[in-house]
């Protein structure tokens, strides 16, 4: 049974800096294009950043230059350090996995983590 299991979630004041992780059991991430996606109240969801299993990196135009991301294969897990955070990124983050198999798309979600930026 794949799981995905979010942690580092938090509140924080605006400026402040976080890191969320996540670490995948039944899956190995190494086969995997990994994801951070978030939602805010009454939005949907949005891409925040991806990573190739070769380690190449997307960012949405909002948190570029503030959000890093980050695997580990060997350790089947996924990073992402946020800095200069805004009251906008308040938000449940959600780690994703996905991979293109001869079915068809195979996608897995964590539970998320909620990160809320206030003073």
């Amino acid at each position: 049974q794949v799981q995905l299991v979010e942690s580092g979630g938090g509140l924080v004041q605006p400026g402040g800096s976080l890191r969320l992780s996540c670490v995948g059991t039944g899956i190995l991430f190494s086969y995997y294009v990994l994801g951070w996606y978030r939602q805010a109240p009454g939005k949907q969801r949005e891409l925040v950043a991806t990573i190739s299993s070769g380690g190449g990196t997307n960012y949405a135009d909002s948190v570029k230059g503030r959000f890093t991301i980050s695997r580990d294969n060997a350790k089947n897990t996924l990073d992402l350090q946020m800095n200069s955070l805004k009251p906008d990124d308040t938000a449940v983050y959600y780690c994703n996995a996905q991979t293109i198999l001869a079915s068809g798309l195979r996608t897995y979600w964590g539970q998320g983590t909620q990160v809320t930026v206030s003073s």
